[in-house]
């Protein structure tokens, strides 16, 4: 029996229609995770002297741990945080950034509002000229008077515009340890235990409002021992060129020490800094450079924190 040509290409056509039918679709590609970076020079990268160009002084670096977790996870990365950024910086300037797609939020602000730069000034030059104590005792008062109601209104508006994001508040580390090696500061030994006491003091504040709003907190101290200013093997600048620099974790503080602590509480999973993971951030920086340019308008309100070199009177 001879089959009709249109009855062979009718068959054809019902065949493949049901073969289609049968065959699921391919699942749509889900949305990276969005992961807003919060904060000051601590978490924008100042000290890795690599910055992206973005139109801001807020001297953002992919060498920082906010880019490096974000690389090594997969997340889409909004780089807010900016050098010299205080609370009010964050509530006007950064947290526009948080919404209710929010997944993670890292945060690291506290110490421009304490005044620690003017504090480290104050202290690196001789006894003679300076009063370090009272700058300690000023920056004291402030963080054990002010601070906490500050940073529990901050949190508590991060938490209502981000209510399902997983949050950590990331602390800072003590600079010294016990040895001044730069030839133009004059930190005593007794004066870095008192600047480490306060940096110990802040983190101790940190931690409880982070506790009382339900947030993680990454405490640095324990990972950067034997890693601070004049160390063998320093995370931590001591007076640098450009002097900008000074006193804040380099690559290696941010790959070794704050990736590594941040990144288990942030994203439940441990992470260590290879090369592919600083390639793929480098990689993302043109990205994050043009995404940040639209902001540029509300971080110029940020004025950029900076250690001053020591200005040394002849003593009398």
């Amino acid at each position: 029996m001879r089959v009709r040509p249109r009855l062979l290409a009718t068959a054809a056509f019902l065949a493949s229609s049901v073969a289609t039918l049968l065959v699921p679709a391919a699942p749509a590609t889900a949305a990276a995770p969005v992961y807003v970076a919060l904060g000051d020079s601590y978490s924008s990268g100042v000290g890795t002297r690599s910055y992206i160009s973005d139109g801001t002084s807020c001297q953002r670096s992919t060498y920082a741990y906010p880019s490096l977790i974000a690389a090594a996870r997969g997340y889409a990365l909004n780089f807010r945080a900016c050098s010299g950024a205080k609370i009010p910086d964050v509530t006007n300037s950064q947290l526009s950034a948080l919404t209710a797609a929010t997944s993670y939020v890292t945060i690291s602000v506290g110490g421009n509002d304490a005044g620690f730069s003017d504090v480290l000034t104050e202290c690196a030059q001789p006894w003679w000229s300076s009063n370090c104590d009272g700058a300690i005792n000023t920056a004291q008062a402030y963080i054990n008077n002010t601070l906490p109601g500050a940073l529990a209104t901050l949190y508590s508006s991060i938490r209502s515009r981000a209510a399902n994001a997983k949050v950590v508040v990331v602390g800072y580390p003590r600079l010294f340890q016990g040895e001044d090696c730069n030839a133009a500061t004059w930190f005593s030994p007794a004066e870095e235990t008192r600047l480490n006491q306060t940096a110990d003091l802040l983190n101790s504040k940190l931690a409880s409002a982070a506790a009382a709003r339900g947030f993680a907190f990454a405490n640095p101290t324990n990972a950067f021992i034997g890693h601070a200013v004049c160390d063998s093997v320093e995370w931590l600048n001591g007076l640098s060129n450009p002097i900008s620099e000074s006193y804040h974790p380099n690559r290696s503080g941010h790959s070794s020490g704050y990736a590594p602590l941040v990144s288990p509480l942030l994203t439940g999973a441990p992470l260590t800094v290879t090369a592919a993971t600083v390639a793929a951030a480098r990689a993302q920086g043109p990205a994050i450079a043009v995404q940040q340019r639209r902001y540029a308008d509300l971080d110029a309100s940020i004025e950029p924190e900076s250690f001053r070199a020591p200005v040394v009177p002849t003593r009398r």
